[in-house]
């Protein structure tokens, strides 16, 4: 199986980068191939709702950024893993960027499952980003294969990242 996981955090070392690590090494003990991208160091726009994509593009993007890099990857890959930390109620602003550029292809090609990462300092905060993940699988028609959450002394503790590589084993 090959496993994209998109990493949402600008702290390369931090809780949501330990989260994604844990999946990553599950998955490929599982025998999965995993790509992990840090949209968050990559220059992303929006979408610009240009409908470009839609009317003339067959599914290209007209931006010519950093999400370029990302859609071949995107294509390919049978599972979807979105691993964010929680800014201000929600995914971070980087990694919501590269989401709403999933509107040109409208869902990964081959993708059948997702899950999502989510770290905060702060409990009770991921209420909105659950949410959205739950209406994007729904709406891709992609299975919502699990959503692992930490939350303060959880973050990088071994129970939760033991979590997240017994989760990324199950995507074998």
């Amino acid at each position: 199986m090959k496993i994209l996981i998109l990493n949402g955090s600008p702290r390369t070392d931090g809780n949501t980068a330990a989260m994604a690590e844990a999946f990553k090494k599950g998955a490929e003990s599982a025998g999965s191939e995993v790509t992990v991208i840090n949209v968050a160091k990559k220059k992303i726009a929006g979408c610009l709702a240009c409908e470009y994509c839609h009317t003339k593009g067959d599914g290209a993007c007209v931006q010519n950024d950093d999400m370029q890099e990302v859609y071949p990857l995107l294509a390919e890959a049978d599972a979807v893993v979105i691993a964010s930390p929680i800014y201000y109620f929600n995914i971070t602003g980087q990694m919501q960027c590269a989401i709403s550029r999933f509107y040109a292809p409208m869902k990964p090609a081959k993708a059948t499952k997702a899950a999502l990462l989510l770290s905060s300092g702060s409990p009770g905060v991921y209420k909105g980003a659950m949410a959205q993940f739950e209406d994007m699988t729904a709406f891709m028609g992609i299975e919502n294969a699990g959503i692992i959450t930490a939350c303060g002394d959880e973050n990088k503790s071994e129970d939760k990242l033991a979590e997240c590589e017994e989760l990324g084993k199950s995507f074998a």
